[in-house]
């Protein structure tokens, strides 16, 4: 439940992240909307993109796999578009704010295994 909670935080904190760095493309209206947002991005991204990216299959063999970074795109201003208080400014926001999210995720996990291994190895 903790890590799940952490998750969400560490999304919140990357759409925010995305909104101060592409105020013109990605607007965050509270620190609640982004925590909202998070909660949904979370879904979709358990249930839709899933499917999406089973049907996209044929792209992304086609383009090594750089296609999800689309399918990513797709979910985020999906996101968007359910009144939770975030909003993006076409595709190019959309694909700004999920690399943004993506990246940050990534270091944070990769930062929390880091410190899993330094405990584990006590």
């Amino acid at each position: 439940m903790a890590q799940i909670l952490l998750r969400l935080v560490v999304t919140a904190l990357a759409v925010w992240l995305a909104a101060v760095l592409f105020p013109g493309y990605v607007q965050v209206r509270s620190v609640e909307a982004a925590l909202l947002f998070s909660i949904v991005l979370g879904l979709l991204n358990a249930v839709v993109r899933p499917v999406l990216l089973l049907l996209t299959c044929p792209f992304t063999l086609l383009t090594l796999g750089l296609f999800i970074v689309v399918v990513n795109a797709l979910v985020f201003w999906l996101a968007t578009q359910l009144p939770v208080g975030v909003q993006v400014a076409g595709f190019m926001g959309a694909l700004l704010g999920a690399l943004t999210v993506s990246v940050v995720s990534f270091l944070a996990s990769a930062l929390l295994r880091t410190g899993d291994n330094r405990t584990g190895d006590q």
